[in-house]
């Protein structure tokens, strides 16, 4: 977006970037720019704070009408109110985490939590009247399924048409993963983006599982499933070390 603005800019249509990655905006050198200290996929910060959001993007906007050029780049000041773990917060009641065992063991774990989380989840749907969970097209019960099927072995055939299996393994992860992060996220408290990551990665089986599958099929001889297992089932940050 940094470079796109000098395009939009050479058409006499003003441009402000909102830059996550300061090194790469700096390399862009965009006509205006406000970096925010913010992680990647929230350059308004924190979700459900409009407050805070509306400054991020006043502050924006206020740069279109400020002295200074061709490039300029502004710090926004503040770092996301959410940063900071909420102390409140209790995760769901899960079962004992397994990071070791057979595949068998962690696949029936993996189904069994998200029933667990069943209740959790329609609190968040109550509470928000929303969800990210669908992209599979799949029922939570049968995205569970299809990934226990997987960690057990069999390669299951894609159940739906025109996507491929691999394909739909990344979607039914996708949707996994944020119906666990809807359901610990349900309630009062706000945990925080890195508190939802380490209770998902660190203390649950659905985490241990999709941390045992993506181990598991990076040593299969499909390339495209070994490319999307490497890229998008689990966040590069939350990796294992080998």
């Amino acid at each position: 977006m940094s470079a796109l603005g000098h395009y939009l800019e050479e058409e006499g249509i003003a441009t402000v970037a909102i830059a996550l990655i300061r090194p790469q905006a700096e390399k862009a050198k965009p006509p205006r720019a406000l970096w925010v200290p913010f992680e990647l996929g929230r350059p308004f910060g924190p979700p459900s704070d409009a407050w805070f959001q509306q400054r991020v993007i006043l502050a924006a906007l206020g740069m279109l009408v400020e002295d200074g050029g061709p490039v300029r780049i502004v710090d926004f000041p503040d770092d996301d109110p959410r940063i900071r773990p909420d102390v409140s917060c209790q995760s769901p009641f899960l079962l004992a985490t397994v990071s070791k065992g057979s595949m068998e063991t962690l696949a029936s774990r993996l189904e069994a939590e998200i029933l667990l989380l069943h209740e959790a989840h329609q609190r968040w749907m109550a509470q928000y009247q929303r969800t990210t969970v669908g992209l599979s097209g799949l029922s939570v019960g049968d995205a569970g399924r299809y990934v226990g099927d997987w960690l057990r072995g069999k390669a299951p055939p894609s159940p739906r048409d025109g996507f491929s299996a691999p394909l739909m393994l990344r979607f039914a992860v996708d949707d996994l993963k944020a119906y666990c992060l809807e359901a610990a996220a349900s309630g009062s408290a706000g945990p925080s983006s890195r508190q939802l990551g380490d209770w998902l990665w660190h203390e649950t089986a659905t985490g241990a599982a999709l941390h045992a599958l993506r181990e598991m099929l990076l040593a299969e001889p499909d390339e495209r499933l070994r490319l999307i297992v490497a890229n998008f089932m689990v966040p590069a940050a939350r990796v294992r070390a080998a």
